[in-house]
């Protein structure tokens, strides 16, 4: 159910012809499935809804998605077997562990566990 101030969909910049690359690859880390709504828009719909957006003209902002994992370091194998690239190995952090990494569009997001 959606709520007035609450966070409803997450959209991450996949320009410069990477959106494929993206959904492969987060299909192959973390079984993402996709819908494509025109060539330079493929929406996710895992957790919270978001989706990767091809436009090119798209400023260069950064958020910090976070995926959660019951299994920190099966979930680093998974990100790096499906083409990732570990930017800040696993580290404590207040509530538990955690590491970052980019997807082949040069987005950055963590992976965190309270384990």
């Amino acid at each position: 159910m959606r709520t007035t101030g609450k966070l409803d969909y997450l959209e991450l910049p996949a320009s410069n012809g990477t959106i494929d690359a993206v959904k492969v690859f987060y299909a192959g880390a973390f079984a993402w499935t996709f819908t494509d709504y025109g060539p330079s828009y493929s929406a996710f719909s895992e957790g919270l809804d978001g989706g990767f957006d091809g436009n090119p003209d798209q400023a260069e902002p950064k958020p910090l998605p976070v995926i959660y994992s019951e299994d920190l370091e099966a979930t680093l194998a998974e990100v790096e077997s499906a083409g990732g690239t570990i930017v800040r190995p696993i580290f404590v952090f207040p509530g538990g562990r955690r590491f970052h990494f980019t997807d082949p569009a040069g987005n950055e997001l963590a992976v965190w566990s309270e384990r």
